[in-house]
């Protein structure tokens, strides 16, 4: 396993060489979303609307963060349950989307997808939420601001901290880690 930088938006080439359980460190721009910011953005792309972002290398991160205190960036920045995201994601991956980043394992149609559209899913750590909105340097909602929390917003980062828990190749990190457990490794 190693520690790759990455920054956005991503490419296939950039994807390519990573294999789950590597660390990847993340720079560039980074969209937050969540279920209800999800459900708009399919109904934009099913009436042939454009995203309020560039879908094209894009990573979308799922999160609701915490309001910011006076002089913060950002506050507390968790990753929520990624499968709950799972039925509108193979139609993001589609349109270019290179990335999603959440905690827990994903669905099969959601993995075949990534292998299809060579795309990553790529784990924060649960509980690790300070942490992680430290890497945060700018952030600006630019859509659904109706939403609150789960106002779609543009995080500019640097050296976000995370790992490959999908690759491109269909490799799953979770299971590894059973099949490990079950050796006895």
């Amino acid at each position: 396993m190693k520690t790759v930088k990455l920054a956005t938006p991503l490419t296939t080439e950039d994807l390519t060489p990573l294999e789950a359980g590597d660390k990847v460190l993340l720079s560039g721009e980074v969209h937050t979303a969540r279920d209800a910011a999800h459900k708009r953005l399919v109904a934009l792309l099913e009436e042939g609307k454009d995203l309020p972002f560039d879908p094209e290398g894009a990573v979308i991160y799922y999160v609701g963060p915490a309001p910011s205190r006076p002089g913060q960036v950002l506050n507390s920045a968790g990753p929520t349950t990624s499968y709950r995201m799972d039925v509108f994601t193979p139609l993001l991956l589609r349109h270019g989307v290179k990335a999603t980043i959440g905690k827990g394992p994903r669905g099969q149609e959601v993995r075949d997808a990534m292998v299809e559209n060579r795309a990553v899913y790529l784990g924060a750590v649960g509980g690790a939420a300070a942490g992680i909105a430290a890497a945060v340097k700018e952030v600006e909602v630019i859509a659904y601001e109706d939403l609150g929390t789960e106002a779609i917003r543009r995080l500019v980062v640097e050296d976000m901290p995370l790992f490959v828990v999908n690759d491109v190749h269909g490799r799953d990190l979770f299971e590894m880690g059973v099949a490990e457990y079950r050796r006895g490794g």
